[in-house]
């Protein structure tokens, strides 16, 4: 089996979706088989000193002049219309020049099958089609929107823009047909389903975007406590939609509370001055960017992950810190609701800001109040993971799929078991 994972970029530093390429071509090699990493030249440095025995099986994708000038252009948009107009040219141009790749890779090394992890947007489209081998998109996992209290988050702008964009899904996914030609789609929950564009000739199939490494996140699990207060952490990219201003302020109900915020963005100087304006300075510590094996630690000796985001489709730090044997508090809406329940965790309903101040500070307080339901809901947390979410299992599912596409390899593999 000779496996070509193309995608936009695949980074262990850029967080969000950039991952998941690099875990499937990894682990894939990890377990000898013939795989293939088509990506962008932009973590070229990345992956080469992280796989530095892999490096002869990277492609890497140029940086032209029209990927600067259109990131440029985007940092003056809003995100979701960037991600809409900007991003999907630039992905679109990554695709076209990614394509000429795997079609020499496909010739050169005798390539059987192409899996695009990423975009895991739906309605994104695909130039992976017409190369002559099967192709397996996903999994995806989107289809999301804001929760009704929040939906002046976006200007009435954005939300024109990005519902006009929508209603043109089919038609550029007419252009760029990758999608509904493809021979497997993969998706996250019903929600992304309904999201596909129409005209579908493949086999949709469910299963989970993220998973986790369980030996990366496997530990002690003891609650430390700083300056006197109980410790809960923060973990990702420090943007708007994170909504981590809800749990600054839920700080100020609990003061025997502490928060350690990893990782950064352009929300880091916005929420340290929230945290002075309140008054909470002490209770608020920032990081900074860290590596994902200088994370477990925080999360090991926290009394539990919070999780406040408001438009979250997947939440791949959730499933970390229940792999952790930490609860998490998170709000009620897209991925974490899909990964949590009341055994593991905490589910906060976004019904207005202050509710969700409220709940967070109602869950921080209870955990505090009572030490043992941390491990109690932590050790339960772990437990679903390991059943549903460990990444192995999901290389498997996949490895399976890959193998229902190439009856011919199955029928050898099926033949030389049985001598």
């Amino acid at each position: 089996m000779r496996i070509c994972i193309v995608a936009e970029h695949a980074s262990y530093k850029f967080g969000g979706e950039a991952v998941l390429p690099l875990h499937h071509f990894a682990d894939l090699r990890r377990r000898g088989v013939e795989a293939w990493l088509v990506v962008h030249s932009r973590t070229r440095d990345e992956l080469e000193a992280a796989l530095p025995e892999e490096r002869d099986r990277m492609r890497f994708i140029p940086d032209a002049w029209f990927h600067k000038m259109l990131f440029r252009l985007g940092g003056f948009l809003p995100r979701r219309i960037s991600e809409a107009s900007l991003e999907l040219l630039s992905q679109l141009a990554t695709q076209y020049l990614a394509r000429r790749i795997v079609r020499e890779l496909i010739a050169a090394a005798r390539i059987d099958l192409v899996h695009q992890p990423i975009p895991v947007s739906p309605r994104f489209p695909s130039l992976m089609t017409g190369l002559g081998v099967p192709v397996v998109i996903g999994p995806m996992n989107g289809g999301m929107e804001y929760p009704p209290a929040f939906w002046h988050t976006e200007s009435a702008f954005s939300r024109i823009a990005i519902s006009f964009g929508r209603g043109l899904s089919d038609f550029f996914n007419s252009l760029a047909s990758g999608k509904k030609h493809a021979d497997v789609l993969l998706v996250a929950n019903e929600r992304t389903r309904l999201a596909l564009p129409s005209g579908i000739r493949g086999r949709v199939i469910q299963l989970v975007e993220n998973g986790v490494q369980l030996g990366a996140w496997s530990g002690p699990a003891q609650a430390t406590s700083q300056a006197g207060r109980s410790r809960f952490v923060f973990l990702g990219r420090l943007v708007d939609w994170k909504a981590l201003d809800i749990v600054i302020e839920a700080l100020t109900r609990v003061p025997e509370a502490q928060l350690t915020v990893i990782g950064d963005g352009p929300m880091r100087e916005p929420w340290t001055q929230l945290a002075e304006r309140l008054g909470i300075a002490d209770q608020v510590i920032f990081t900074g960017w860290l590596l994902q094996k200088d994370c477990a630690p925080y999360l090991h000796t926290a009394l539990a992950l919070v999780m406040p985001s408001v438009h979250e489709c997947g939440g791949a730090v959730v499933l970390e810190a229940m792999a952790s044997g930490i609860p998490v508090i998170a709000t009620k809406w897209g991925g974490p609701a899909d990964y949590l329940d009341d055994t593991c965790g905490f589910l906060v309903e976004p019904s207005s800001r202050e509710a969700m101040v409220e709940g967070f500070a109602a869950a921080m307080s209870k955990l505090i109040a009572e030490p043992r339901l941390r491990d109690e809901l932590g050790a339960r947390g772990r437990a679903r993971v390991e059943q549903h979410f460990d990444w192995e299992k999901k290389i498997d599912r996949i490895q399976e799929i890959y193998r229902s596409l190439l009856p011919a390899l199955e029928s050898a593999e099926v033949a030389l078991s049985e001598r």
